[in-house]
């Protein structure tokens, strides 16, 4: 179908669209405001589901893979063996892949236009860019609009979507303890700290990252770098970001006069808050777009990321109002058929996960009832 799409921001979800779109719907063009395609180094774990997105062409992005997960609360120590095991990328090398595929494929990408306004000008849409210090503000035209512009989506503002609610995460390298093998991840459960969790990602044999998230970045540090002094682990070089939280399932698509404006990703608030995770539920976003632009048709995809989205919801509802008492009965809880659940059914397919570690252990659902009355 010969459509003419612009897409805002060269994010991974943003790129990923492009890729999907740029052989059959005619012209596609990624603005990007930075002058370079992401370039900031960040250390991130994903499910499998990237590489079934992406294909084995992308398996050499992966640094390390994830085979056991340790969770820690109050002396309490359990462990997870995963039958796929989870992957480690770097966010950069990601972009920048996904960006060499798209441009592949047909797409142009054009980088140091920093997007300000649209309007509908009945025949096409009328983009506006920043002129980035070259004179006047420059002017663009589509049939089609993706904003693909993060947490903070000026085409979300200008599209009239609400703000969405965002976080801070924080990330240490470190030097990785002795004992600590390759294949492992730890997570410390410690709710007077954080309702969230610390987490030490490998990315090597001998580094990886102590992570957190958090509402105000400055506490966070602060946060982490007491927990690092407790662990005996010096910071040798910290990674931040902000993303998106998740609240309620907004629809992603709107008219701007006959045009259509879509979302994807950070910009839709497409981010798995339990994990506060946004790599694979953006490919979905992305999957649903790229789809609906093609065939003018809602899709399975975004009705299946919709549920995703709200099972992950309701998990983080009920792990706000856990204690170090509640993760410590969790803990407890963990017998083989329940890890073996665990290790079968990773967080991107959280409908399957929950269901069958409800049929294994009932005693999750009323720790998870009594969370939510206390």
């Amino acid at each position: 179908m010969e459509k003419d799409v612009a897409i805002i921001g060269g994010s991974t979800s943003g790129l990923f669209t492009a890729c999907l779109l740029a052989r059959q719907a005619g012209r596609v063009r990624v603005f990007e405001a930075a002058e370079l395609i992401e370039s900031t180094p960040r250390t991130l774990i994903v499910t499998d589901y990237m590489l079934k997105a992406l294909g084995k062409t992308c398996d050499d992005m992966v640094i390390n893979r994830i085979h056991r997960f340790e969770l820690f609360a109050d002396g309490r120590v359990g462990s997870v063996s995963l039958q796929r095991p989870d992957l480690v990328i770097e966010r950069s090398e990601l972009t920048q892949r996904l960006a060499e595929q798209a441009e592949e494929r047909g797409a142009e990408i054009l980088t140091g236009h920093k997007f300000m306004d649209l309007e509908s000008n009945g025949k096409r849409l009328k983009l506006t860019f920043s002129s980035n210090g070259r004179g006047s503000p420059e002017e663009e035209s589509a049939q089609v609009l993706v904003g693909a512009d993060g947490s903070s989506s000026r085409v979300a503002q200008k599209g009239g979507w609400p703000a969405s609610d965002t976080v801070s995460i924080v990330q240490a390298v470190v030097e990785l303890p002795g004992d600590m093998p390759q294949d492992t991840a730890r997570i410390w459960f410690i709710p007077e700290d954080t309702p969230y969790f610390y987490w030490l990602l490998p990315h090597s044999k001998t580094h990886g990252v102590l992570g957190l998230i958090g509402k105000d970045e400055k506490m966070i540090k602060r946060s982490l770098e007491a927990f690092l002094d407790r662990k005996g682990l010096k910071t040798e070089e910290y990674q931040n970001a902000v993303t998106s939280l998740y609240k309620r399932w907004i629809p992603n698509h709107k008219k701007l006069g006959d045009h259509d404006v879509y979302l994807v990703g950070d910009a839709a608030g497409h981010v798995k808050v339990s994990t506060v995770g946004g790599i694979v539920t953006g490919f979905q976003g992305a999957l649903g777009v790229a789809e609906a632009i093609l065939h003018d048709d809602s899709n399975v995809d975004l009705k299946a990321l919709r549920r995703e989205l709200n099972l992950h919801r309701l998990i983080r509802k009920v792990l706000n109002r856990f204690t170090q008492n509640d993760y410590i009965k969790l803990l407890d809880m963990l017998d083989q058929a329940t890890r073996s659940t665990l290790g079968r059914f990773h967080r991107d397919e959280t409908s399957k996960l929950l269901l069958n570690l409800l049929l294994k252990q009932p005693r999750l659902l009323l720790l998870g009832l009594r969370a939510i009355l206390s």
